[in-house]
């Protein structure tokens, strides 16, 4: 209860609303613009939130990320068109029921199934992140160097179409992760006598780059980019909850693998999506209409996505490890403040969490009402033309990265990774593993070392230890069991 009430007295102040509020509007507005995506917005808005105080900070790209997946129902529903990546399978029930004159009555379904989706994954982020802390806390070098791995593990083989492409793009990502001094021997790695690289690759204008201005380049490079016009047909905005009422139990298995899938580095929405409509179909009563605008289908594609918002924090929190690069861009915003992610901030810092908490919790209630009643507006976000967007992305881009540290270096940098970026979306090969790689090679090295440091060099130190153990046979499991059904695969 005290921690509650500190929590409270760290929200209740003018930075924190504003900070939530913005950010949920920003995050809609992203969601409702085909071709945007959450991920390239907080890339930009991550050097603003280190002038701000931590909680707000954070509370502003949770906001951004929390909200983008709320308002890309909306292109996905009326226009067909996912507005962010992991609406596509809202498109296959939306789409049609907009189509026989039923808009608002989906858009409800969806919101009405967003927001139990993200309340879901906030008590569970409350209940299961104290908890794995406390696990966390027995955790020595060997289990941190191996948890590390196996993030890096599933991240790669999450990317199930493109698992050589993924890993190449890890190998990357660690082997930039390298870049700088280091310090254990004071010597320069890759560095080729440049003084700006001692410090290392940095991660900012790396993100930036990757998702903001690649995404730029890409709007930049279609033509005829402009929106059909949408129109809302139907009425209804409350009569999702009718629906939710009707499809209980569809609720909570979606909300429940969103919750998992969550947990999982690499994972995350889509892999709580696909699971649960699959499930959804599977158990239903007709089947045959899932994909001809069925609301049990839009049901659990909507609360699995947003189940998954807040569990994603869990390895964040508990363990210090982020589970995608959008976490890792929160983890540069706690480090950046001196709030290390792991078992001591509970203890150090309760008065922040519990904030983060109701942070998230008042997050969901601002999209929420704010959806209800300004969809009828929020609906020409749709048509803007996607060049005026790319270029005004671009031009934040290049700010963004200089304002970190005012140095020219960085806006190379992230244009450096903007062009790879490009390079990578026309070719479908996938751009986080590079992130992910960048954040934790870096720490499975150094815990590496301080592991054989303390065994004399000994290898067996990471099987003699029961939790590295563990996980060590949970990797070989992983690779094992993708092996075994690519096999299945070609024999079919």
């Amino acid at each position: 209860m005290d921690a509650i009430l500190l929590g409270l007295n760290e929200v209740a102040t003018l930075d924190v609303i504003m900070a939530i509020v913005i950010g949920a509007l920003i995050g809609v507005t992203i969601g409702s613009i085909p071709g945007l995506e959450p991920a390239g917005v907080m890339a930009i808005l991550l050097p603003i939130t280190f002038a701000m105080e931590p909680l707000p900070g954070v509370s502003l790209l949770l906001g951004v990320y929390g909200g983008a997946w709320y308002g890309g129902a909306i292109p996905a529903i009326l226009m067909n068109t996912p507005g962010t990546p992991v609406a596509v399978l809202t498109t296959y029930d939306g789409y049609p029921m907009a189509k026989r004159g039923e808009a608002r009555r989906a858009l409800s379904i969806a919101y009405t199934s967003s927001f139990v989706g993200g309340l879901i994954s906030v008590f569970s982020l409350v209940l299961l992140a104290p908890t794995l802390s406390q696990i966390a806390r027995k955790f020595g070098s060997a289990e941190f160097a191996m948890l590390a791995a196996l993030g890096m593990i599933f991240v790669v083989l999450a990317h199930r179409k493109h698992v050589v492409e993924a890993a190449m793009m890890l190998g990357l990502g660690i082997f930039l992760g390298t870049v700088g001094l280091d310090l254990s021997y004071s010597t320069q790695v890759y560095t080729f006598g440049q003084s700006w690289l001692y410090s290392g690759i940095p991660l900012v204008p790396a993100v930036i780059g990757l998702f903001a201005m690649s995404q730029a380049f890409v709007l930049l490079s279609q033509r005829g980019n402009d929106a059909q016009k949408t129109e809302l047909s139907g009425s209804g905005f409350f009569s999702g909850v009718i629906d939710l009422l009707k499809h209980k139990v569809t609720v909570v298995r979606s909300a429940a693998l969103g919750v998992l899938m969550g947990l999982l580095p690499g994972v995350g929405e889509f892999g709580s999506q696909f699971f649960s409509y699959t499930l959804a179909q599977k158990f239903s009563k007709t089947p045959e209409k899932f994909g001809d605008g069925n609301p049990e289908g839009l049901i659990a594609s909507e609360t699995s996505n947003n189940a998954v918002t807040a569990s994603v924090m869990v390895p964040l929190l508990a363990f210090g490890i982020p589970a995608d690069a959008l976490m890792a861009m929160l983890l540069a915003v706690f480090m950046v403040h001196n709030y290390v992610p792991g078992p001591t901030l509970f203890v150090e810092r309760p008065e922040f969490i519990s904030g983060l908490y109701i942070s998230l919790l008042l997050m969901n209630v601002v999209v929420f009402t704010y959806l209800t009643f300004a969809t009828k507006w929020i609906v020409n976000l749709t048509r803007v033309r996607g060049r005026f967007i790319g270029a005004f992305i671009l031009v934040l881009g290049f700010i963004g990265s200089y304002s970190q540290n005012y140095q020219f270096s960085d806006c190379l940098i992230a244009l450096g990774f903007a062009i790879f970026g490009y390079v990578l979306r026309r070719n479908q090969i996938p751009a986080v593993p590079i992130i992910l790689g960048l954040v934790l090679g870096p720490l499975f090295l150094t815990r590496t070392q301080q592991a054989l440091g303390v065994a004399g060099g000994d290898l067996t130190i990471f099987l003699q230890r029961p939790v590295s153990l563990v996980l060590f046979i949970m990797i070989l499991v992983s690779i094992g069991v993708f092996a075994w059904s690519q096999l299945r695969q070609r024999k079919a």
